[in-house]
């Protein structure tokens, strides 16, 4: 076959595409092939006609071959795109983005328009296959090949749009370089933008900020972004909450930090930031009443802020609200479980909280909880005071040779900590080795003097230790005085200061002073309460005593406050108000149904009304549950004679007289 043979050949073969008559046109182009084996467009026409005869093995062998021989010949390539392009083919997108590559090349120096419409196409597989670097990278060409072919201003400002909208999906699992690329975006974005100030430029600079703030390490740029968008947009409070929630869990309090929250709470009063940012300042200034009261109302607002949570619970503990501190610290755990909340030194400052608050909760399931929270932190082994809080754990479960090893091991290894002494101490104080735990205190309060809670044990320990200081209390006096100055919220350093002054200085409105600052201090406190009340009845005071008892009963719940309700069902009785009396004792009574007394002083408050029977039925039951009561048994005895049922009466008297033969009023009855 001549030269101008295979030219017709190729002609034909080329009409007979054409024409869809695509058998014919491979017969003519292996026709070519056996003249020329390696005639390039004779292969791209083999190439064509097996993609439509779906011959894709044929196609793809065809168009690589045409390849092989002139790699840097355009239609080959086309062809090639064109069958990788078709929907049955399938596992071949990582060909495809070849083929693309390849053809961006060789348009770049001439078609720009074709060049663009692969690049569009490149991005759109690599979004498909969410391989975000790449379609950053490749974006970012083609903003640059238009800004070379100087595109307008809106035309740009459109593209960094895309790419913002291209990359947003993946922000969660991007890497530093992609995190990049969409960051720039944003910043080209928003200074394209025409209309400024303007609605949609407000919305992309949102976004720009939303997506700053899911990157910790962008904290200059964050800061930036909403300076320069609180510039912009005066009224906004969104840049200035962004920026405090930044500074709140940053965990730093600077100046700039504090301008904000303030700045914030004057544009808008019930911003849940702003109110966090305020209840935090308080805690600093050790207010810590009030930070627990800004904190709460600010996490209605915004709840899903760990590090708030941690800054509450911090409050909690402070106050002494330990069980509200573990609660604060599960919603605090549970934030730090959405992927954007903050790092692991949060979740482990946390845990740690947690740990602590439970501990002083001080009951077995308590301690059980704070050793599995323990175990949750990461690197816990190597921090000493983690082992000291491990330790009371296991000291508060009762497991004195775990807490003992422990206590050893942190004595030999950090001899200089106050936790080790202190745990020590503990030890040998539930031990009731008191000169072992003196020692132990004084060197914990030797390290950490400022902690009221080793003055306290110190104090307690001076209290039981021997007959010596037993007789003379003042060495326990003057710790407990210490406690109470370095933790004014320590409930517990009032009710010792209360015992020694009713006990040992028998100064009664002193220990009523100092009982009732502890029962304020904690509601829970029975021993407190009824403590403050008897020493007020005794000092004549019986509108404080009921003031206190008012102010409990108010607050009880169904079958709790038994103390109050009794204490006050009795001062009604004496007083001669059996009807108050009847309803206070019930409510004691819900509380513990068990209480033959209770029981006992119902009935003489129905017999003081007048309401005979049921004042027999609680004088039955209070003997029924203590058939050592006589005076129940009396009672229910002269009930029966009243109500006429002698015979039972006469029986009653008689089962007294049994039991003690000279009761004056059952031989009387």
């Amino acid at each position: 076959m001549s030269n101008k043979e295979v030219k017709a050949a190729l002609k034909s073969a080329r009409d007979a595409i054409r024409n869809k008559e695509y058998k014919e046109a491979l017969k003519h182009c292996k026709a070519v092939l056996k003249q020329e084996k390696n005639n390039y467009n004779a292969w791209v026409f083999i190439g064509l006609a097996a993609a439509e005869l779906e011959q894709p093995d044929q196609a793809r062998g065809a168009y690589k071959k045409a390849i092989e021989l002139e790699p840097n010949q355009l239609l080959a390539w086309q062809g090639l795109a064109n069958l990788y392009e078709k929907p049955n083919q399938t596992n071949v997108k990582g060909d495809l983005a070849d083929v693309y590559q390849k053809l961006l090349e060789l348009y770049k120096s001439g078609d720009k328009q074709k060049w663009c419409d692969v690049c569009n196409k490149l991005v759109e597989l690599y979004h498909q296959e969410k391989k975000y670097l790449e379609v950053a990278e490749t974006w970012q060409k083609l903003i640059q090949m238009r800004q070379e072919e100087g595109a307008e201003k809106a035309e740009l400002h459109q593209l960094w749009k895309k790419m913002i909208q291209l990359l947003k999906d993946g922000t969660r699992n991007q890497d530093n370089k992609t995190e990049q690329l969409l960051l720039t975006a944003f910043e080209h974005a928003v200074n394209s933008a025409d209309a400024v100030p303007g609605e949609d430029h407000q919305n992309l600079y949102k976004d720009f900020i939303q997506c700053l703030s899911k990157f910790p390490h962008e904290a200059a740029r964050l800061e930036k972004a909403c300076n320069d968008m609180m510039a912009l947009y005066p009224t906004m409070s969104y840049p200035l909450e962004v920026l405090c929630l930044h500074f709140i869990n940053s965990g730093t309090l600077s100046e700039e930090a504090l301008h904000c929250f303030s700045r914030l709470l004057e544009m808008d009063t019930s911003s849940g930031p702003g109110i966090i940012g305020f209840g935090i300042k308080c805690l600093q200034e050790k207010k810590y009443k009030e930070a627990v009261k800004s904190l709460t109302e600010g996490l209605q607002k915004t709840n899903q802020c760990p590090a708030a949570w941690h800054h509450l619970a911090e409050a909690q503990v402070k106050i002494h609200k330990h069980r509200n501190a573990v609660l604060s610290c599960n919603q605090a755990l549970e934030a730090l479980e959405i992927p954007e909340g903050p790092n692991l030194r949060w979740k482990n400052l946390v845990l740690q909280l947690k740990a602590e608050a439970l501990i002083k909760i001080a009951d077995a399931d308590a301690a059980e909880e704070a050793i599995k929270t323990l175990e949750q932190i990461v690197d816990a082994s190597s921090d000493p005071v983690i082992s000291a809080i491990r330790g009371q754990a296991y000291l508060n479960k009762g497991l004195m040779d775990e807490a003992s090893k422990i206590s050893q091991e942190l004595l030999l290894s950090h001899p200089d900590l106050a936790e080790s002494h202190a745990l020590d101490g503990y030890i040998h104080y539930s031990q009731k080795n008191y000169e072992q735990a003196e020692r132990s205190f004084l060197n914990a309060i030797e390290r950490k003097a400022e902690t009221a809670e080793y003055h306290q044990y110190l104090g307690l320990t001076y209290w039981f230790m021997s007959d010596e200081t037993k007789r003379d209390k003042g060495k326990a006096l003057t710790q407990f005085l210490k406690a109470a100055k370095l933790d004014s919220y320590l409930g517990s350093a009032f009710f010792y200061l209360g015992n020694y002054y009713r006990d040992i200085a028998g100064d009664k409105s002193r220990a009523r002073g100092c009982y009732k600052k502890a029962f304020e201090l904690d509601e829970m406190d029975e021993e407190s309460g009824t403590a403050a009340v008897d020493l007020s009845v005794e000092l004549g005071d019986m509108d404080t005593a009921l003031s206190i008892l008012n102010e409990v009963t108010e607050k009880a719940s169904p079958g709790t406050a038994k103390w109050a309700w009794l204490h006050r069902g009795l001062h009604y009785l004496r007083s001669g108000q059996p009807s108050q009396a009847v309803a206070d004792l019930q409510a004691a009574l819900r509380a513990d149904p068990k209480d033959s007394n209770c029981w006992e002083s119902l009935g003489e408050a129905y017999l003081n009304r007048g309401s005979y029977s049921t004042a027999l039925k609680s004088f039955r039951r209070a003997s029924e549950l203590n058939p050592g009561l006589m005076y129940s048994i009396y009672r229910a005895a002269a009930l029966e004679q009243i109500l006429g049922k002698y015979e039972n009466a006469i029986a009653t008297y008689q089962q007294i007289l049994k039991k003690t033969e000279n009761y004056v009023p059952a031989l009387k009855g």
